[in-house]
């Protein structure tokens, strides 16, 4: 049932979140100060708070961490899965604490206030996210006033003027601005991230709808060479770098409005018999180029431990999730077959051509924060590929 009113002001509230319907969620805010409106999303992840506020698939949404400590191990700039962060801010149920790190270079309510996100605490989040399972996720404004003063009509009409990630093409927003290499590879404990191996590797390029950095890490570690394209670059200037293969990133939004651009392009490259592979939001406009249709999710899939099971052989797979909409498997064509569904709900989570290398994954394989169950996909798309001919 919507609430219509707001509840009163609590003294010393400094944070608060507004929904549209005007319920009043308050809190003690910190990070940076202000107002931004988005969706309100949750996610049951444990660790991993800097990766999940800096990938770029969060653009547009306020995140609910339903694990009660967050940012008790502060900040470092390490762990961060884009140049700058994308979330418009989080909502968290204990105090940020003095972090207990020996990696902790920043503590993370300044970290945040250094990158303009926005945080709550003191919040009944398992009340909220009960919220957003029963009724889905409610548009909304996040806002700290550390003078405890907010304009309550403004903000509600900010929440009520914002219109929703249906019909939102935000890839556009996030994606890098210009062509560039990538060579860096995983990271490891007192090394931080190497570099990529000496070698003749197959040439991918990535198209960066919003991608995470570890992707092209774990490309680079499974035998590629990697190149990132930003989201409109066209078929013809994709096929000059002569790709052996290319891969479709994540990213936000609504996967038909990025469609508009993405598709053709996609579609280019399957007449080519270019392999490819895409996973989250590449997943969707794969499905998209293959003639099916993709879907708003109730409240979508975020967290790491989502169980997904393999239909071909079975074998079920932990993974690292963070999309709100799906591919409808019904609308898929007869050439393209579902290869992986989510035990939560049954939606589906992957999808192969039968007559081409060509595939895609719902879920995300280079983890960051998740586990690592899934690598292989990695391995499975670079070993398909055709590394270029040495030199007599």
């Amino acid at each position: 049932m919507a609430h219509a009113t707001t509840s009163a002001q609590p003294q010393g509230a400094t944070g608060l979140l507004l929904l549209a319907d005007g319920t009043a969620i308050w809190g003690r805010g910190f990070g940076a100060a202000g107002a931004k409106a988005g969706e309100v999303c949750f996610n049951t992840s444990i660790t991993g708070y800097q990766e999940i506020l800096t990938d770029p698939s969060y653009a547009g949404q306020i995140i609910t961490f339903t694990f009660p400590h967050i940012g008790n191990v502060g900040a470092n700039p390490e762990d961060i899965e884009a140049d700058v962060p994308h979330a418009l801010g989080c909502i968290v149920r204990e105090d940020v604490t003095n972090p207990s790190s020996f990696r902790s270079a920043q503590h993370f309510s300044q970290w945040l206030a250094a990158n303009n996100q926005i945080g709550i605490s003191g919040v009944d989040t398992r009340a909220l996210t009960r919220r957003i399972r029963e009724a889905g996720a409610p548009n909304a404004v996040i806002a700290h006033a550390p003078d405890g003063v907010f304009d309550m009509p403004a903000l509600l009409a900010l929440a009520q003027g914002w219109p929703g990630l249906e019909g939102m093409d935000l890839a556009i927003e996030v994606t890098g601005a210009e062509t560039r290499g990538w060579d860096g590879g995983k990271w490891t404990l007192g090394h931080g991230y190497g570099a990529m191996g000496e070698g003749e590797r197959p040439h991918v390029v990535a198209i960066d709808y919003g991608a995470k950095h570890n992707i092209f890490r774990s490309l680079v570690e499974a035998g590629a060479k990697v190149t990132v394209v930003p989201a409109k670059t066209s078929l013809e200037e994709i096929l000059a770098i002569e790709p052996a293969g290319v891969f479709l990133s994540n990213g936000p939004g609504d996967p038909a409005a990025t469609g508009v651009y993405a598709v053709p392009v996609i579609q280019g490259l399957l007449e080519r018999d270019i392999p490819i592979f895409g996973i989250c939001l590449g997943h969707q406009l794969l499905g998209l180029a293959a003639g099916a249709r993709t879907l708003k999710m109730h409240q979508g899939h975020r967290g790491a431990n989502h169980p997904v099971k393999r239909l071909e052989t079975g074998v079920v797979e932990i993974t690292s999730m963070n999309h709100g909409f799906a591919v409808d498997a019904a609308t898929l064509p007869a050439n393209v077959v579902e290869t992986h569904v989510s035990l939560f709900d049954g939606s589906n989570c992957g999808i192969a051509f039968t007559d081409k290398n060509a595939f895609g994954v719902q879920y995300h394989p280079e983890a960051s924060p998740g586990p690592q169950d899934s690598f292989y996909l990695f391995e499975k798309f670079v070993s398909g590929l055709k590394a270029p001919a040495t030199a007599a």
